[in-house]
Protein backbone atom coordinates (compact mmCIF):
# COMPACT_ATOMS: atom_id res chain seq x y z
CA UNK A 1 0.00 0.00 0.00
CA UNK A 2 2.39 2.59 -1.33
CA UNK A 3 -0.25 5.77 -1.01
CA UNK A 4 -3.41 6.33 0.70
CA UNK A 5 -5.30 8.21 -1.49
CA UNK A 6 -8.91 7.15 -2.51
CA UNK A 7 -8.32 4.53 -0.03
CA UNK A 8 -10.89 3.72 3.25
CA UNK A 9 -9.46 4.12 6.66
CA UNK A 10 -11.21 3.09 9.77
CA UNK A 11 -9.70 4.25 12.90
CA UNK A 12 -11.36 3.22 16.00
CA UNK A 13 -10.72 5.43 19.69
CA UNK A 14 -10.41 8.28 17.02
CA UNK A 15 -11.93 11.02 19.75
CA UNK A 16 -8.74 12.15 21.01
CA UNK A 17 -4.74 10.93 21.37
CA UNK A 18 -3.09 8.46 18.65
CA UNK A 19 -6.71 7.81 17.05
CA UNK A 20 -7.44 11.40 16.06
CA UNK A 21 -3.93 12.06 15.08
CA UNK A 22 -3.79 8.44 13.20
CA UNK A 23 -7.36 9.66 11.44
CA UNK A 24 -6.25 13.69 10.30
CA UNK A 25 -3.26 11.76 8.93
CA UNK A 26 -4.06 9.48 6.92
CA UNK A 27 -6.63 12.48 5.86
CA UNK A 28 -3.87 14.68 4.82
CA UNK A 29 -2.85 11.68 2.58
CA UNK A 30 -6.19 12.02 0.67
CA UNK A 31 -7.99 8.60 1.91
CA UNK A 32 -11.63 8.58 3.33
CA UNK A 33 -11.92 8.16 6.77
CA UNK A 34 -14.64 6.31 9.26
CA UNK A 35 -13.79 7.13 12.71
CA UNK A 36 -15.41 5.86 16.32
CA UNK A 37 -15.58 5.89 19.62
CA UNK A 38 -17.39 6.33 22.92
CA UNK A 39 -16.89 9.87 23.56
CA UNK A 40 -19.26 11.79 21.08
CA UNK A 41 -18.00 15.20 21.99
CA UNK A 42 -14.11 13.98 20.95
CA UNK A 43 -15.55 12.56 17.64
CA UNK A 44 -17.30 15.72 16.44
CA UNK A 45 -14.05 17.69 17.06
CA UNK A 46 -11.99 14.78 15.22
CA UNK A 47 -14.70 15.07 12.22
CA UNK A 48 -13.42 19.18 11.95
CA UNK A 49 -9.85 18.18 12.18
CA UNK A 50 -10.43 15.30 9.39
CA UNK A 51 -12.05 17.66 7.39
CA UNK A 52 -9.47 20.44 7.71
CA UNK A 53 -6.82 17.65 6.87
CA UNK A 54 -8.96 17.42 3.48
CA UNK A 55 -10.35 14.59 3.84
CA UNK A 56 -13.53 14.61 0.99
CA UNK A 57 -15.60 12.28 2.83
CA UNK A 58 -15.97 11.49 6.57
CA UNK A 59 -18.10 9.05 8.29
CA UNK A 60 -18.04 9.06 12.12
CA UNK A 61 -20.76 6.61 14.66
CA UNK A 62 -20.16 6.39 18.40
CA UNK A 63 -19.08 2.56 18.96
CA UNK A 64 -18.17 0.75 22.08
CA UNK A 65 -15.21 -1.28 21.03
CA UNK A 66 -16.27 -4.29 23.39
CA UNK A 67 -19.73 -4.29 21.83
CA UNK A 68 -19.30 -7.20 19.68
CA UNK A 69 -22.34 -7.14 17.83
CA UNK A 70 -22.45 -3.25 17.41
CA UNK A 71 -18.87 -3.73 16.32
CA UNK A 72 -20.27 -6.41 13.17
CA UNK A 73 -23.19 -4.04 12.88
CA UNK A 74 -20.75 -1.03 12.29
CA UNK A 75 -18.09 -2.86 10.23
CA UNK A 76 -21.37 -3.63 8.03
CA UNK A 77 -22.39 -0.36 7.64
CA UNK A 78 -18.59 1.01 6.86
CA UNK A 79 -18.11 -1.16 4.19
CA UNK A 80 -22.21 -0.52 2.69
CA UNK A 81 -21.68 3.13 3.32
CA UNK A 82 -18.28 3.79 1.10
CA UNK A 83 -18.28 0.19 -1.00
CA UNK A 84 -14.87 -0.67 0.41
CA UNK A 85 -12.70 -0.73 3.14
CA UNK A 86 -8.75 -1.00 2.71
CA UNK A 87 -7.66 -0.23 5.91
CA UNK A 88 -8.99 -1.02 9.76
CA UNK A 89 -6.76 0.96 12.65
CA UNK A 90 -7.80 -0.58 16.09
CA UNK A 91 -6.30 1.75 18.23
CA UNK A 92 -9.08 1.97 20.91
CA UNK A 93 -7.40 1.22 24.28
CA UNK A 94 -7.84 2.16 27.87
CA UNK A 95 -5.47 1.51 30.94
CA UNK A 96 -5.62 -0.34 34.23
CA UNK A 97 -3.14 0.52 36.89
CA UNK A 98 -2.81 -1.34 40.07
CA UNK A 99 -0.86 -4.77 41.49
CA UNK A 100 -2.58 -8.11 40.47
CA UNK A 101 -3.17 -8.38 44.39
CA UNK A 102 -5.78 -5.69 44.08
CA UNK A 103 -7.54 -6.47 40.72
CA UNK A 104 -10.99 -7.89 40.67
CA UNK A 105 -11.50 -10.37 37.81
CA UNK A 106 -14.13 -7.54 36.43
CA UNK A 107 -10.87 -5.17 36.24
CA UNK A 108 -9.14 -7.81 34.29
CA UNK A 109 -12.35 -8.80 31.93
CA UNK A 110 -12.92 -4.52 31.31
CA UNK A 111 -9.99 -4.10 30.19
CA UNK A 112 -8.92 -7.14 28.17
CA UNK A 113 -12.75 -6.83 26.54
CA UNK A 114 -11.68 -3.39 24.94
CA UNK A 115 -7.70 -3.61 24.63
CA UNK A 116 -7.94 -7.37 23.08
CA UNK A 117 -11.55 -8.26 22.17
CA UNK A 118 -11.84 -5.15 20.50
CA UNK A 119 -8.77 -5.39 18.77
CA UNK A 120 -9.76 -9.10 17.55
CA UNK A 121 -13.34 -8.51 17.01
CA UNK A 122 -12.36 -5.16 14.34
CA UNK A 123 -9.83 -7.59 12.83
CA UNK A 124 -12.62 -10.93 12.67
CA UNK A 125 -15.46 -8.05 11.29
CA UNK A 126 -13.07 -5.69 8.85
CA UNK A 127 -10.91 -8.52 7.49
CA UNK A 128 -13.54 -10.21 4.70
CA UNK A 129 -13.79 -6.72 3.74
CA UNK A 130 -9.93 -6.00 3.65
CA UNK A 131 -9.53 -9.27 0.92
CA UNK A 132 -12.52 -7.89 -1.20
CA UNK A 133 -10.51 -4.64 -1.08
CA UNK A 134 -7.01 -6.38 -3.40
CA UNK A 135 -5.13 -4.07 -1.23
CA UNK A 136 -6.03 -3.85 2.49
CA UNK A 137 -3.89 -3.38 5.82
CA UNK A 138 -4.85 -4.67 9.04
CA UNK A 139 -2.78 -2.09 12.06
CA UNK A 140 -3.14 -2.80 15.64
CA UNK A 141 -2.12 -0.48 18.03
CA UNK A 142 -0.08 -2.68 20.90
CA UNK A 143 2.02 -0.54 23.21
CA UNK A 144 5.66 -0.89 24.54
CA UNK A 145 4.22 -2.51 27.67
CA UNK A 146 3.36 -5.15 24.82
CA UNK A 147 7.20 -6.10 24.31
CA UNK A 148 8.38 -5.55 27.89
CA UNK A 149 6.56 -5.74 31.07
CA UNK A 150 5.86 -3.42 33.97
CA UNK A 151 4.84 -3.62 37.48
CA UNK A 152 1.29 -2.16 38.30
CA UNK A 153 0.70 -3.01 35.22
CA UNK A 154 -0.12 -6.55 34.82
CA UNK A 155 -3.47 -6.01 33.32
CA UNK A 156 -2.69 -3.54 30.38
CA UNK A 157 0.83 -5.88 30.03
CA UNK A 158 -1.51 -9.09 29.35
CA UNK A 159 -3.62 -7.04 26.93
CA UNK A 160 -1.00 -5.87 25.02
CA UNK A 161 1.27 -8.59 24.43
CA UNK A 162 -1.88 -10.90 23.24
CA UNK A 163 -2.83 -7.72 20.96
CA UNK A 164 1.11 -8.48 19.49
CA UNK A 165 1.06 -12.12 19.98
CA UNK A 166 -2.39 -12.22 17.54
CA UNK A 167 -1.42 -9.48 15.23
CA UNK A 168 2.10 -11.52 14.48
CA UNK A 169 0.31 -14.60 13.90
CA UNK A 170 -2.63 -12.90 11.70
CA UNK A 171 0.46 -11.36 9.41
CA UNK A 172 1.96 -14.81 9.11
CA UNK A 173 -1.13 -16.45 8.35
CA UNK A 174 -2.00 -13.71 5.12
CA UNK A 175 1.22 -14.34 4.09
CA UNK A 176 0.96 -18.30 4.13
CA UNK A 177 -3.13 -17.56 2.18
CA UNK A 178 -1.72 -15.29 -0.29
CA UNK A 179 -3.96 -12.31 0.62
CA UNK A 180 -3.75 -9.21 -0.12
CA UNK A 181 -3.68 -7.65 3.32
CA UNK A 182 -0.54 -6.38 5.25
CA UNK A 183 -0.52 -6.24 8.77
CA UNK A 184 1.26 -4.05 10.98
CA UNK A 185 1.69 -3.94 14.97
CA UNK A 186 2.64 -0.88 16.35
CA UNK A 187 4.24 -0.53 19.85
CA UNK A 188 4.02 3.44 20.75
CA UNK A 189 6.03 4.24 23.88
CA UNK A 190 5.05 7.64 25.90
CA UNK A 191 2.54 9.81 23.42
CA UNK A 192 0.99 12.49 25.12
CA UNK A 193 -2.15 11.90 25.14
CA UNK A 194 -5.07 11.29 28.23
CA UNK A 195 -5.01 7.79 28.39
CA UNK A 196 -3.63 7.73 32.53
CA UNK A 197 -6.22 10.17 33.09
CA UNK A 198 -8.73 8.53 31.72
CA UNK A 199 -8.39 5.18 32.93
CA UNK A 200 -8.82 3.38 35.87
CA UNK A 201 -6.58 2.29 39.07
CA UNK A 202 -7.04 0.21 41.91
CA UNK A 203 -8.29 1.43 45.56
CA UNK A 204 -4.49 2.00 46.85
CA UNK A 205 -3.25 4.10 43.67
CA UNK A 206 -2.93 7.24 43.77
CA UNK A 207 -4.27 8.52 40.64
CA UNK A 208 -3.09 11.93 40.70
CA UNK A 209 0.73 11.20 41.32
CA UNK A 210 0.36 8.43 38.91
CA UNK A 211 -1.44 10.58 36.24
CA UNK A 212 1.51 13.39 37.13
CA UNK A 213 4.32 10.67 36.23
CA UNK A 214 3.28 9.62 32.93
CA UNK A 215 2.44 13.29 31.86
CA UNK A 216 5.09 15.18 33.41
CA UNK A 217 8.29 12.57 32.82
CA UNK A 218 6.87 9.72 30.29
CA UNK A 219 5.10 11.17 27.53
CA UNK A 220 7.57 12.46 25.78
CA UNK A 221 5.83 12.60 21.61
CA UNK A 222 3.07 14.60 20.65
CA UNK A 223 0.14 12.42 18.86
CA UNK A 224 0.71 13.79 15.32
CA UNK A 225 4.28 13.06 15.42
CA UNK A 226 3.53 9.48 16.42
CA UNK A 227 0.73 9.55 13.77
CA UNK A 228 2.93 10.32 10.79
CA UNK A 229 5.27 7.56 12.16
CA UNK A 230 2.75 4.94 12.42
CA UNK A 231 0.99 5.26 8.80
CA UNK A 232 4.55 5.63 7.35
CA UNK A 233 5.10 2.62 8.62
CA UNK A 234 2.07 0.68 7.73
CA UNK A 235 1.91 2.16 4.25
CA UNK A 236 6.21 0.30 3.63
CA UNK A 237 4.41 -2.53 4.87
CA UNK A 238 6.66 -3.55 8.09
CA UNK A 239 5.29 -6.26 10.55
CA UNK A 240 6.22 -3.65 13.93
CA UNK A 241 6.52 -0.37 14.16
CA UNK A 242 8.08 1.02 17.47
CA UNK A 243 6.80 4.47 18.06
CA UNK A 244 9.71 6.99 20.17
CA UNK A 245 12.76 6.81 21.09
CA UNK A 246 11.74 5.53 24.81
CA UNK A 247 10.33 2.47 22.55
CA UNK A 248 13.62 1.91 20.91
CA UNK A 249 15.48 2.42 23.82
CA UNK A 250 13.78 0.67 26.38
CA UNK A 251 12.82 -2.49 23.96
CA UNK A 252 16.66 -3.18 22.86
CA UNK A 253 17.95 -3.23 26.65
CA UNK A 254 15.57 -5.53 27.27
CA UNK A 255 16.48 -7.86 24.62
CA UNK A 256 20.35 -7.54 25.30
CA UNK A 257 19.43 -8.17 28.89
CA UNK A 258 17.68 -10.84 28.24
CA UNK A 259 15.02 -12.30 31.57
CA UNK A 260 17.12 -10.53 33.64
CA UNK A 261 15.61 -6.64 32.44
CA UNK A 262 13.00 -7.88 34.59
CA UNK A 263 14.82 -7.27 38.30
CA UNK A 264 16.42 -4.10 36.44
CA UNK A 265 12.61 -2.58 36.10
CA UNK A 266 11.69 -3.87 39.58
CA UNK A 267 14.51 -1.79 41.02
CA UNK A 268 13.80 1.37 39.33
CA UNK A 269 10.20 1.03 39.97
CA UNK A 270 10.79 1.46 43.73
CA UNK A 271 12.28 4.88 43.10
CA UNK A 272 10.57 6.05 40.43
CA UNK A 273 7.04 4.93 40.91
CA UNK A 274 4.36 7.01 43.07
CA UNK A 275 3.78 4.99 46.88
CA UNK A 276 0.71 3.14 47.27
CA UNK A 277 -1.95 5.01 49.64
Amino acid sequence: MRTLRDKVVVVTGAGSGIGRAVAVEVAGRGAAVAISDVDEAGLAETVDLVKAAGAHEVRSDRLDVADRPAFASYAAAVREHFGRVNVIVNNAGVTMTGDFEELTYEQFEWIMSINFWGVVTGTKEFLPHLIESGDGHVVNISSLFGLVSMPGQSSYNASKYAVRGFTEALREEMLVAGHPVGVTCVHPGGIRTGISRNGRKTASQDGAAVDALFERRLARMEPSRAAEIIVRGFTADRARVLVGIDAHLIHHAAKLAGSRYQDVVARLSKRLLPPAR
